[in-house]
């Protein structure tokens, strides 16, 4: 086998790996993950998530857990502590929402 070809077959390979592991990231939450994550304590809380971070609801154009595109995307939550929500203190007087919001949203 050649260089070109092996360096070639890595670069696929790498490629290949990198897709399946970002459609398993992008996966929804399961409902028993969810629940899970609920009965902790834990809360929905819009706004609070750095980029691809989010556990879900990104808006339009994203499938859902990680495809936030932007830090604190406004329409993407992540869980949190239950009633840390609102009183986390993020950059620039940002603020979480137990609603989507409708700042930090990628045009």
């Amino acid at each position: 086998m050649s260089t070109r070809s092996t360096v070639s077959a890595a670069f696929l390979a790498g490629a290949v790996a990198t897709a399946l592991a970002s459609f398993a990231t992008a996966a929804p939450l399961t409902e028993a993950e969810a629940k899970a994550a609920m009965d902790a304590g834990k809360e929905k809380c819009f706004g609070v998530a750095m980029k691809g971070q989010n556990d879900c609801a990104a808006g339009p154009g994203t499938t859902c857990q990680g495809t936030s595109t932007v830090d604190y995307q406004g329409n993407a939550w992540k869980f949190v502590d239950g009633g840390t929500c609102t009183t986390m203190e993020l950059p620039e007087g940002r603020k979480g929402s137990s609603s989507a919001l409708t700042r930090d949203i990628p045009s």
